[in-house]
């Protein structure tokens, strides 16, 4: 009776425990209020748009939101874009957006969570996106949002950020849609909404054909300088002929790459382009991906063309805006008088290697994180310098205005020895088609000229130019058709002139004799008729 009544207890104790399971299992699934969200970093965010928030539901339904309690009141829902509308953007991968609204359905805060943009990591600031998101701070799921500064009627409206529009689009549309369809979902909005106020779904085809006419005048601009460009290249041979219009044109072109391309249209290219180019290519490649940013676009086009032609040096000698900046700067500093200092030889040519070796951190960084290559590619001054326009915090003031105080005495040393993208760009410059620099046997032995002159110490000793260090500035084509200094031009010049000499001395005399001989036979004509005058 004993064991029977022990077994009876044990399964009695055992039920009891069980019972216990189930109620606590169930609680955890029904009762929103004692459930976190899925990723605890968001608490900060959420707690900042409900500041009286008590408990977060799960993240669940479909769409996938979470409920927002204050002491059992439903205050809200949060919801991630990634989760709701997942459109990529420029980097091929969608932006993650942290929304909450009210139970009214107005927007009571807005963050960025993650990304994988290139433009937010080396074109906009933490304090611009933030200024960007917070805008939607009070507007409703039933209101139509713009972007720009058209005022349109029954539309609220969105400054943009300069230099980003397309993240800002598909920043927008994201928010927008996802935000209706998830307040129809909750009940909040209702799902028989005139659809002549609810925003269309844009997707990539629609995002980039939007993107193209709205930078169709960026686009006009830099499309007719690259064929000028181009035009430049075709006909350097008689160009380079004419050195002074040459100096005219580099430079005017120079100035256009860090006004327009640099600080108007912010179409600096980085080595994150490479990075986010091998990454789609390993993954789902899609047109649609690069063609939202145009004016990125047909710049690595006409790169890509480059690359094929004439190497990676017409690049970063013309369209680089940094490259350009430090060039002007040096083009001042010579006509100033200011002393020029160079690394020996052994050590300039070992410096070379420190981009490559950049380049390599940075790409292995980018397989395993490609926001870790995107922080620690700030070795490139790019965002300092051009789209934030030197107002930054110290450090990356200080970093960038160094490198450009550098090329005052030393040409474009950030170009010839820490820029990852111009070590990117010479790995397939090495495919190039055609050889366009003219060269001679006597280059390098004897002449030594176009390398004491070449501005990046890209022709070796024996006259060799090195293509993967050229910026095709063209200075050494100057030299090479210049007859008072090239040498065999001018030994050539010097033999034509000796050659001319002598036949001009020949000519000369050959003169002389036929006038010595005319005037000989005019005194003989004189005397003939002479003659019978004295006889009579």
């Amino acid at each position: 009776m004993r064991q029977r009544f022990m077994v009876y207890r044990n399964g009695e104790y055992c039920c009891l425990f069980g019972l216990l399971l189930v109620i606590l299992l169930a609680s955890s699934l029904f009762n929103p209020a004692t459930a976190e969200p899925a990723d605890s970093s968001l608490y900060p965010h959420i707690k900042s748009f409900f500041p009286y928030l008590d408990h977060i539901g799960p993240f669940e339904g479909k769409p996938r939101a979470a409920a927002v309690y204050g002491r059992h009141d439903l205050l809200g829902y949060v919801f991630l874009t990634s989760d709701v509308m997942p459109v990529p953007a420029y980097s091929g991968k969608p932006i993650s957006t942290l929304v909450g609204f009210d139970t009214h359905g107005t927007i009571v805060g807005v963050r960025v969570v993650k990304h994988q943009e290139p433009i937010l990591v080396i074109g906009i600031s933490d304090n611009q996106l933030d200024h960007f998101v917070n805008q939607y701070r009070g507007i409703n799921a039933r209101d139509r949002i713009q972007i720009g500064s058209e005022n349109r009627p029954g539309y609220q409206t969105i400054d943009a950020i300069s230099g980003a529009t397309i993240t800002v689009m598909v920043i927008n549309t994201t928010v927008s849609r996802a935000l209706q369809l998830v307040a129809e979902s909750r009940g909040i909005l209702s799902s028989q909404t005139d659809t002549s106020i609810t925003p269309a779904t844009m997707d990539e085809k629609s995002l980039w054909r939007s993107a193209w006419a709205e930078k169709s005048f960026q686009i006009s601009v830099l499309g007719s300088a690259l064929v000028l460009l181009l035009l430049i290249l075709l006909f350097q041979d008689w160009l380079v002929r004419r050195p002074v219009l040459l100096a005219y044109v580099r430079d005017t072109y120079l100035v256009f790459t860090v006004v327009f391309i640099g600080w108007y249209a912010l179409a600096q290219l980085s080595v994150l382009n490479v990075f986010t180019f091998i990454q789609a290519l390993t993954h789902e490649f899609q047109w649609q991906t690069f063609l939202v940013d145009p004016l990125m676009f047909i710049l690595w086009g006409f790169v890509a063309l480059l690359l094929v032609l004439w190497g990676r040096g017409v690049y970063c000698g013309w369209l680089c805006p940094f490259g350009a900046a430090q060039e002007l700067i040096n083009q001042i500093a010579r006509r100033l008088n200011i002393r020029q200092w160079e690394f020996p030889l052994v050590v300039h040519e070992r410096l070379w290697a420190l981009k490559y070796i950049i380049l390599l951190m940075l790409f292995g960084l980018s397989l395993q994180s490609l926001e870790t290559a995107e922080h620690y590619s700030e070795i490139e001054p790019f965002k300092t310098a051009f789209t934030l326009r030197f107002q930054r915090e110290w450090s990356y003031l200080f970093y960038a205005v160094t490198l450009l105080l550098v090329s005052v005495v030393n040409r474009k040393f950030y170009c010839k020895y820490l820029c990852p993208l111009g070590a990117a760009l010479a790995i397939p410059a090495r495919l190039r088609l055609f050889d366009w620099l003219r060269r001679r046997k006597e280059c390098g032995h004897p002449c030594s000229i176009c390398e004491q002159e070449c501005e990046v110490r890209a022709i070796s000793a024996t006259g060799e130019i090195n293509v993967n260090e050229c910026h095709y500035c063209l200075d050494c084509q100057v030299s090479f058709y210049n007859k008072r200094k090239c040498p065999p031009l001018v030994k050539q010049q010097r033999k034509w002139n000796k050659q001319s000499q002598s036949h001009s001395e020949v000519v000369t005399l050959n003169m002389l004799v036929n006038e010595v001989v005319e005037k000989q036979n005019v005194s003989e004509s004189e005397l003939k008729t002479s003659e019978p005058r004295t006889k009579k």
